[in-house]
């Protein structure tokens, strides 16, 4: 039979349950809060690097003038979609291989963006595709019909 004694027991053991979930609730509120300004904070953040994104869009490069070396390693760059190597890039701009490395560099140097990867312990070479869209559309780097005749 169930006493006075039992009830107080049981009514004991109840209230540190009750207390128990008291404390998990609280510790979940917590983490709610600290979850909540975790997402605004990601949501400034996005929204920051999305204005930095449009300003970004906003500048184009500026590119140094190209003597004609330059203009002649570039216009092979400029009219080939896939990666070459500096190999390949000597070939169709008919100059020494010897001369590609330093014109590469230079033409990095004067503002031109370029993609390089390596494949087989080999460097490839490609024009950012964002510059040569801007290329198409603002001549930056100032070539003209006759760059393409020569």
């Amino acid at each position: 039979m169930l006493n006075k004694k039992h009830f107080i027991e049981i009514e004991k053991q109840l209230e540190e349950h009750l207390s128990s979930i008291n404390g998990n609730t609280s510790e979940i509120q917590a983490l709610f809060d600290y979850l909540h300004e975790i997402e605004i904070k990601l949501d400034k953040l996005t929204q920051r690097l999305e204005e930095t994104q449009l300003n970004q869009k906003e500048t184009k490069p500026v590119i140094t003038s190209l003597n004609q070396i330059e203009k002649k390693v570039f216009l092979v760059l400029y009219t080939d979609e896939i990666p070459l190597s500096y190999k390949e890039i000597a070939e169709k701009a008919g100059l020494p291989l010897a001369l590609i490395p330093e014109c590469v560099s230079s033409l990095s140097l004067k503002g031109v963006p370029f993609q390089r990867s390596c494949y087989n312990g080999q460097l490839f070479m490609k024009l950012d595709s964002k510059f040569k869209d801007i290329q198409a559309k603002e001549n930056l780097v100032n070539l003209s019909l006759q760059s393409f005749m020569e």
